[in-house]
């Protein structure tokens, strides 16, 4: 997609040990691209190390949730021209080597879904979550009318129509970033399909799962898939006005 403005959108909430480097190895695989972080109400120096690193900063006040974040990063991109948003996250486990991958993919779809569990690397998932990828992979895999085996991963690319969609609904709610937000993309007629990427390990912190959460994921996704078929959005071609 060589005359697409592409933008890098990382949502970050107490990264700041490691999203300089995030940045900086972004910046190295697309010299380019357009970089924002999302200081998602961090309580440390996140938006400095992001700044000192070359990203732009949009600095939230509260903590919206990454659903709240991307939708930021989204109507960012639109106001500014871009036409593809990229979503990485700020704790170092999706590889911006995988970057030209995820974007050579919108070539033939619209939304493009960087998959652990594809066929390559070593990524995991135990528990209730595994369970809930799952079942989620099956669901989506026939609304979709092909195969998806990581529905929740945060690691993907949306081109033009994906853009404009999300820029005016992206949901903030729990899992709206990853259940409801493909759900929507699904009922826009939007193309969507995933390659295989390797996942890296957390770089430095504590990731924000724990045990607890882990036990009612289960629950809580099969609620936002509900929610999200029974809620109703507009198209990706609909007027404001109509």
């Amino acid at each position: 997609m060589p005359d697409r403005r592409v933008l890098i959108v990382l949502p970050a909430l107490n990264e700041e040990h490691n999203v300089g480097a995030v940045v900086t190895k972004v910046r190295a695989a697309l010299p380019d691209a357009g970089i924002l972080v999302v200081d998602d109400g961090s309580t440390d120096h996140t938006s400095d190390r992001a700044r000192e690193a070359g990203a732009s900063v949009a600095r939230l006040a509260v903590n919206l949730g990454v659903g709240g974040a991307m939708r930021t990063g989204y109507r960012y991109a639109k106001s500014r021209g871009y036409d593809v948003v990229v979503q990485v996250d700020a704790d170092g486990q999706h590889d911006p080597g995988e970057l030209p991958a995820l974007l050579a993919g919108l070539d033939d779809a619209d939304l493009v879904i960087g998959s652990r569990f594809a066929g390559r690397g070593t990524y995991r998932a135990g528990g209730p979550r595994r369970w809930a990828m799952v079942v989620l992979s099956v669901v989506f895999s026939r609304l979709a009318r092909t195969k998806l085996t990581d529905v929740t991963s945060g690691f993907k690319a949306a081109g033009p129509r994906a853009v404009e969609l999300f820029a005016r609904y992206y949901p903030a709610e729990y899992l709206g970033d990853t259940v409801e937000s493909l759900v929507m993309a699904l009922r826009a007629r939007l193309v969507v399909k995933e390659i295989p990427v390797v996942m890296l390990e957390r770089m430095s912190g504590r990731p924000s799962a724990s045990p607890v959460r882990a036990a009612i994921y289960l629950s809580r996704a099969g609620l936002a898939l509900l929610l999200a078929l029974v809620r109703r959005r507009p198209a990706a071609d609909q007027s404001d006005s109509a």
